[in-house]
């Protein structure tokens, strides 16, 4: 007699978020710096601002948004070499950050300034580059908050709220919020990023040694709609 398969996941629901909080104000020495823990993992999300743009864009009247993303030595159970920061997944990441976070912003309405978002990842358990721009968001909309008191800026350029969450595929079911073991574990997994009116900004989908139907993208992109409803609430709240 075939055993029914173990589910993956017991101690939360398989539509729930890991435990999140999002202190803001984290460090002192830039105008945006917030510390966000999704469960085990940690990042440090800082934004500093710089009054030119990339020579590229002088003349424009326009400004631009870009991001570093690094995991620190003992964010793992193995020490991770600081000679591997710049890798090929590290230049991944971070681009996804930034592009992600520049979709959300009106750069006519900046004037000629460039905020860079540093994330750095001081514990990792899953989901790293979704905490990242979940994070960064907060950090960049304090960060412009600056210029808009300085009255540099009339109103903040930011368009709209940002986060993103990953959902996993396991014996059909989709979980939301993927710890290390279960990011491990599942026959695929997704990272969603998506703003806070719903649309979608990003979506990185891979099937782990098999395929997914059309059917299962939707109730994984559904999953995390859910999810990025609760964190967006999560921004809200830390910022009212």
């Amino acid at each position: 007699m075939t055993e029914e398969p173990k589910p993956l996941r017991t101690e939360r629901a398989v539509d729930e978020l890991r435990p999140v909080t999002i202190t803001r104000g984290f460090t002192e020495m830039t105008p945006g710096s917030v510390l966000i823990a999704m469960g085990k993992t940690k990042v440090l999300c800082t934004v500093s601002l710089e009054l030119d743009v990339p020579p590229w864009m002088r003349g424009t009247g326009k400004g631009w948004v870009t991001a570093e993303y690094s995991m620190l030595p003992g964010s793992g159970t193995d020490r991770i070499s600081r000679r591997s920061i710049s890798g090929g997944r590290t230049k991944e990441i971070q681009r996804l950050i930034g592009r992600s976070l520049r979709a959300v912003v009106d750069f006519e309405a900046m004037g000629e300034v460039t905020a860079r978002v540093d994330c750095d990842v001081l514990q990792a358990d899953g989901g790293t580059r979704t905490a990242s721009i979940t994070g960064a968001w907060v950090a960049l909309a304090d960060a412009f908050d600056t210029l808009v008191e300085s009255g540099r800026l009339s109103a903040s350029p930011i368009t709209d709220h940002l986060a993103a969450v990953s959902v996993g595929l396991v014996n059909d079911e989709v979980l939301l919020d993927l710890e290390y073991t279960e990011d491990v574990a599942v026959d695929v997994d997704c990272n969603v990023v998506m703003t806070g009116g719903g649309d979608l900004v990003e979506i990185q989908g891979t099937a782990e040694g098999g395929t997914f139907s059309r059917d299962q993208l939707n109730r994984m992109i559904d999953r995390a709609a859910t999810g990025i409803a609760g964190l967006v609430t999560k921004q809200r709240t830390a910022r009212a």
